[in-house]
């Protein structure tokens, strides 16, 4: 190590009150703790043929748990198979798809991560191909299905429009949830997030751009959200109270007319009062292609700052978060409560790992790859 660097270290060492970087504190959600702030974000893998994890899941988990994540989570598990993106997203609609998930838990547990499952339903965003095949609606004859949503407003061009939903729909909808978080408690999992972004169903009833309803689902920003509480109350119904539940939302869809992060605050203070949801994972877009977003580093950081601050509730920072040192900044300054990675652990499983050691944390190797660390820079 150079004179340089190491001076560097032992000044970050000498401001630091605490011997640990914030970044490497632990945090408690109820009765659940994660050794440190980084969370796996949930990323899809479209590599399942029957909504049940492979091979390829136990490693793609179980390698990010290995490599120092405090949370592991799951991609986006769909709670009916209408409600998949593509024929190959991943699933927890029956008890099969949860007995092939109990090992995958197991094993993200005794590597020391708290394994997380992100519960979700694709609504009229369901039926495409995979991105490698070119991402785009798949007809019935193509094997695609019937979509679903608010209103018969299709997400974009080539999209067939939904079929709007009626009480029926809502109430399996719901209860569909709530069976897969049985089965999620069931398989072992600590923490569920539930994803109310990107354009997917429950997205698509928050935002005006979406949902054209009269009933008691459109209209108001709480009749828009009603799908999203009353499915928070039927988890609730099978999740523990000791066992933390996080929700995603899409803070702004970047279209003039569409969903604002005004809107998000007035729903995130609302789930706060509720006292059911622990954690808001601050994202943004993905419902409607017209999207103009502003990407750098960071972008949508100041989305989980001013929900933690407004709203008073802990949040996820996410997007373009790649460098230990932006990491700690977003948590010392009190703008976030956690940092949710994706790409950044897409391309380095053991990125924990070499933040740990750039910010000089105490502890935080697995002592089987002790003897590695001097490779790391």
């Amino acid at each position: 190590m150079s004179d340089a660097r190491k001076g560097g270290e032992d000044a970050r060492r000498i401001l630091r009150r605490d011997p640990d970087p914030h970044l490497f504190r632990p945090i408690t959600f109820r009765s659940v703790t994660a050794r440190n702030r980084i969370m796996l974000s949930p990323m899809c893998q479209y590599s399942t043929p029957d909504g049940a994890p492979i091979a390829w899941h136990m490693q793609h988990l179980g390698s990010r748990a290995a490599g120092g994540a405090g949370i592991v989570s799951t991609e986006a598990t769909h709670v009916e198979d209408r409600g998949r993106i593509t024929p190959y997203c991943l699933g927890l609609w029956n008890d099969s798809q949860r007995d092939r998930l109990k090992p995958i838990v197991e094993l993200v547990g005794e590597l020391g991560a708290v394994p997380g499952i992100q519960l979700a339903h694709a609504g009229r965003k369901a039926s495409v191909s995979r991105p490698w095949d070119g991402n785009k609606p798949l007809a019935p004859t193509d094997g695609g299905w019937e979509t679903i949503g608010p209103s018969p407003l299709p997400y974009g061009p080539g999209f067939a429009a939904p079929r709007a939903m009626d009480g029926d729909d809502i109430r399996t909808v719901v209860g569909a949830f709530a069976a897969s978080a049985r089965r999620a408690r069931e398989a072992g999992f600590r923490l569920i997030e539930i994803h109310a972004g990107h354009g997917y169903l429950f997205h698509s009833f928050l935002s005006p751009l979406s949902n054209a309803r009269d009933d008691e689902y459109g209209g108001p920003l709480e009749n828009r959200a009603r799908l999203l509480t009353e499915s928070i109350a039927a988890i609730r119904s099978e999740w523990p109270a000791d066992l933390p539940l996080f929700v995603r939302l899409s803070c702004a869809d970047w279209v003039e007319g569409g969903w604002t992060l005004d809107d998000t605050v007035e729903l995130a203070t609302l789930l706060a009062a509720r006292g059911d949801v622990d954690l808001i994972d601050c994202s943004s877009g993905g419902n409607d292609p017209r999207q103009a977003i502003p990407v750098h580093p960071g972008y949508q950081v100041p989305f989980a700052e001013r929900v933690r601050r407004e709203a008073g509730i802990a949040t996820g920072a996410v997007g373009l978060i790649h460098t230990p040192d932006m990491a700690e900044e977003i948590l010392a300054n009190g703008r976030a409560d956690l940092v949710v990675m994706g790409r950044t652990l897409l391309a380095d499983p053991v990125w924990p790992l070499r933040a740990a050691k750039r910010l000089g944390a105490r502890g935080a190797w697995p002592v089987q790859y002790e003897r590695s660390d001097i490779f790391f820079d």
